[in-house]
C-alpha cells in the first residue's frame, strides 16, 4: 500500500510510424488492436486515477475511440514519448506521479504498474524510477533488442544497456541462475514526478543516449538518479512481426 497518498496518473504513447513494424499499435489480428491490452492492463491497476492514450495521429486516436479508451492527440513532430506524455501532464497540474507505459507491452502486468507507483511514492529523493526482472535466458542476455541494466547496492540504475552487462570474463551457465540473479531485464515502464517529467524535453542529448539509442541513458548522465525495483512479472515488447505472430499464438483463440 501506499504511504501517503498521492495522485497518479498513466500515459500511454502511442507512435503511429513505428519503423521495424508500421502502424504496429494497430495490428488487431486477435480481435483487438496491439494498445488496447496495454491500455486495459493500466486500467486494472489500483492506484492511477486515470489513463490516457497519447496518439500522433488520427488512425490511432480514431481506434481508440472505436474501443472505448481516453486518447489525446499529441504533437505528430514529438522526439519520443517522454514528450508526448510531459504535453499531456501539462493539462493535468494535479497529477503527482505520470507513468509511462509502452503501447507495445501487450503483456504488461497491472501489479507492476502498482508496485512502480509505489516505489517512486515511498522515495522521496528520487525523480524517476522504472523495473526489471532476472534474465534466466541466454538469447535474452544476448539480444540486442533486450535491454539491460545493472543497478547499484541502492537498487538505483548505474548503466542501460543492449549490450551484455555486466560481462563476464570468463562465461559458464552458472551464472544465469545465481542468487541474487546477475542479469536484469529492463521492463519498458516508467514512473515520472510532475516537475522532473516537465523539465526532461529540455535535457540535451548525449552521446550514450545517441549510441544505445536509449532515453534514459540522458537522465544518468545529467546526474539524476533512477530507481529501478525487481518484479517478477516480465513482459514481452513487440517490436517486428516476429514478435507480433508469438503474442498472437501466446493470446491463443481470437479474442472477441
Amino acid at each position: 500500500m501506499l504511504s501517503r497518498k498521492i495522485n497518479s496518473y498513466v500515459v500511454i504513447p502511442a507512435r503511429y510510424a513505428s519503423t521495424r513494424l508500421p502502424q504496429k499499435m494497430l495490428l488487431a489480428e486477435t480481435g483487438k488492436p496491439l494498445v488496447q491490452y496495454a491500455y486495459e492492463a493500466a486500467k486494472r491497476a489500483e492506484y492511477p486515477v486515470g489513463v490516457t492514450i497519447a496518439a500522433d495521429h488520427p488512425a490511432i486516436f480514431e481506434a481508440v475511440r472505436n474501443f472505448g479508451g481516453e486518447v489525446v492527440m499529441t504533437d505528430p513532430n514529438a522526439a519520443s514519448g517522454t514528450d508526448r506524455i510531459a504535453e499531456v501532464a501539462q493539462s493535468l497540474p494535479d497529477i503527482d506521479i505520470f507513468v509511462n507505459v509502452q503501447g507495445d507491452e501487450p503483456e504488461m502486468s497491472p501489479v507492476s504498474i502498482d508496485m512502480l507507483i509505489e516505489l517512486l511514492a515511498d522515495n522521496p529523493d528520487v525523480p524517476m524510477a522504472t523495473l526489471c526482472t532476472p534474465i534466466r535466458d541466454k538469447n535474452q542476455l544476448e539480444n540486442p533488442a533486450c535491454v539491460k541494466v545493472v543497478r547499484d547496492r541502492n537498487g538505483r540504475a548505474l548503466y542501460f544497456s543492449r549490450s551484455v552487462i555486466p560481462h563476464p570474463r570468463n562465461w559458464t551457465e552458472e551464472m544465469l541462475n545465481c542468487e541474487p540473479p546477475l542479469f536484469y531485464l529492463h521492463l519498458g515502464l516508467y514512473a515520472y514526478r510532475r516537475d522532473f517529467l516537465l523539465q526532461m524535453p529540455h535535457l540535451p542529448q548525449c552521446p550514450l543516449e545517441t549510441a544505445e539509442s536509449l532515453e534514459q541513458l540522458r537522465v544518468l548522465y545529467n546526474g539524476d538518479p533512477i530507481l529501478c525495483g525487481v518484479t517478477p512479472h516480465s513482459s514481452v515488447g513487440i517490436d517486428t512481426r516476429e514478435d507480433y505472430d508469438a503474442f498472437v499464438s501466446r493470446t491463443g483463440k481470437k479474442e472477441k
